[in-house]
């Protein structure tokens, strides 16, 4: 599939994610109150990322997060590859780890004080525990 060379983000991953999370908002937030929330002046913004025309800045990364009801460390990474090529995102990957949104922090926090802080291994056991808590059965792929 070729991109047009004045949309050049039109397949990339944070145009497809903001489309998505736009469809899912459907009925609650409009995509002008989504671009109002975020605090953008020129509403068709939203659009013109959606169709790759604009690279989503940096700075308004967590408005624009907060108005998508998403994760800011996830649309902050999607929003890295439209400005740096698959090397660079490598290296930003290998430096920083695993993103941890907020829930999962939250999840880690409880674990945390659950175990007193004793760091436990995850065991097939708890795995399986953990599986059946979102109404999955069986141990994790590959245990």
């Amino acid at each position: 599939m070729k991109i047009s060379s004045g949309r050049p983000n039109a397949n990339s991953a944070i145009a497809k994610f903001i489309d998505g999370r736009i469809d899912k908002l459907k009925g609650r937030k409009s995509q002008k109150d989504v671009a109002v929330e975020a605090g953008f002046t020129n509403v068709n913004v939203l659009s013109m990322m959606k169709s790759g025309t604009v690279k989503i800045p940096f700075d308004r990364v967590p408005g624009l997060a907060k108005a998508l009801e998403c994760d800011p460390a996830r649309l902050f990474l999607l929003a890295l590859e439209q400005y740096f090529e698959s090397s660079a995102l490598v290296a930003i990957k290998r430096i920083f780890g695993t993103v941890v949104s907020e829930n999962e922090v939250s999840w880690i926090e409880a674990l945390r004080k659950s175990s007193d802080n004793a760091d436990p291994p995850l065991t097939a056991k708890r795995a399986k525990i953990l599986r059946a808590i979102f109404g999955k059965i069986g141990p994790y792929p590959g245990q």
